[in-house]
């Protein structure tokens, strides 16, 4: 066990608690969530950003030492790559998003450059025990993930965001209806069900005016998979309808298909009961045209609206429409319509049948 003096603590270590001065140890576990202490080794001219705890953005240059924490991921636009199957002090191993999510890279975008090369210095220890010296890893999360966690939405309407895939828009959408639904006077609660740990999105939720929020790593979980997908929804869904709210958002973060677990949580037939309003968010027309059939045949859903770069000017817009015979709104151009739109679709949902009146 040795102490290290830390440049940049990634957001994905938040609910550690994390100061500057860490206590490190050589024996590190190669699991998920487990927080690992680096140096960076190489420069960056693009992608060389790094959410810290705080929700800023700072920029990664070679001879940071950096707090992450091990986990794999799968993007399509991004790196690809796993958790190692040992590690020890003085390996290299890769960043694999700007959350801060470490692990060895399999594949990378051309667009993103290669990965920052870093150096492994040591597990972090905490001390839960008071008055004894003995450390253990640190590991993400707030509370640990009850995979049997059972789902209670309170009577609270559910609007649900699915993107075609990634970087499709569906932030963006779930901005626009939030902020939208609180100039209405409702109470919006908002989480992030699945994708690679990355705080930015809540954060963007909470400044359109999301009373609380959450996302999956709160829960100990730094990638969503088939496996967790679900039970991270229950869990969210659950805790998030409490506490009064008038509507609960949620963002399914990478497409609808992909690895994250976006398939599973809408075929579990207790979170598609749950869903009082689905938004497909597409990047163009065949895409929207794909998304909108999957979820009426294979998930049996129907949208409520479809937006995204699909819809950015109105010859998008009407192709949409007409070929999928869904109502189309661009996020951006008419964020109030949009939200007026999806609070009409929840009105007959509302608790409080009062609220959503505001002009």
């Amino acid at each position: 066990m040795k102490t290290v003096v830390v440049d940049k603590v990634a957001s994905v270590t938040q609910g550690c608690s994390l100061g500057r001065e860490l206590r490190i140890s050589a024996d590190i576990p190669c699991e998920e969530g487990v927080v690992v202490v680096v140096e960076i080794l190489t420069s960056k001219n693009t992608y060389n950003m790094l959410e810290l705890t705080s929700g800023r953005m700072a920029k990664v240059s070679r001879g940071d030492i950096v707090v992450g924490a091990l986990g794999h991921r799968n993007a399509l636009f991004g790196y690809s790559g796993h958790i190692p199957t040992e590690l020890k002090v003085g390996d290299v191993i890769q960043m694999l998003n700007i959350g801060g999510v470490l692990g060895v890279c399999d594949s990378a975008n051309p667009e993103r450059g290669k990965p920052f090369d870093c150096k492994v210095l040591g597990v972090v220890l905490q001390f839960p025990f008071l008055g004894e010296r003995i450390g253990v890893p640190a590991r993400v999360g707030l509370k640990a993930l009850d995979l049997n966690s059972v789902l209670q939405t309170h009577g609270v309407p559910v609007i649900a965001l699915a993107g075609s895939c990634m970087e499709a828009g569906k932030t963006a959408a779930a901005c626009a209806i939030i902020a939208r639904l609180r100039h209405r006077g409702l109470q919006v609660h908002a989480f992030k069900a699945t994708g690679v740990s990355l705080r930015r999105d809540i954060l963007a939720m909470e400044d359109c005016g999301a009373r609380r929020t959450s996302i999956f790593t709160d829960f100990g979980i730094v990638t969503t998979t088939d496996k967790v997908g679900p039970a991270l929804t229950r869990t969210m869904l659950t805790e998030l309808t409490t506490g009064e709210p008038d509507v609960v958002v949620f963002e399914l973060g990478d497409g609808l298909l992909g690895s994250y677990g976006v398939e599973a949580i809408l075929s579990a037939p207790d979170i598609a009961a749950s869903l009082t309003s689905v938004v497909l968010s597409a990047n163009d027309p065949v895409a929207a045209w794909g998304g909108v059939k999957l979820l009426r045949e294979h998930f049996n859903i129907e949208p409520s609206l479809v937006t995204g770069p699909a819809t950015d000017n109105q010859v998008g817009v009407e192709i949409v429409e007409r070929r999928v015979g869904v109502k189309a709104i661009n996020a951006i151009s008419h964020a109030a319509q949009l939200g007026d739109h999806l609070l009409e679709t929840i009105r007959p949902h509302l608790v409080n049948k009062n609220v959503g009146i505001s002009t």
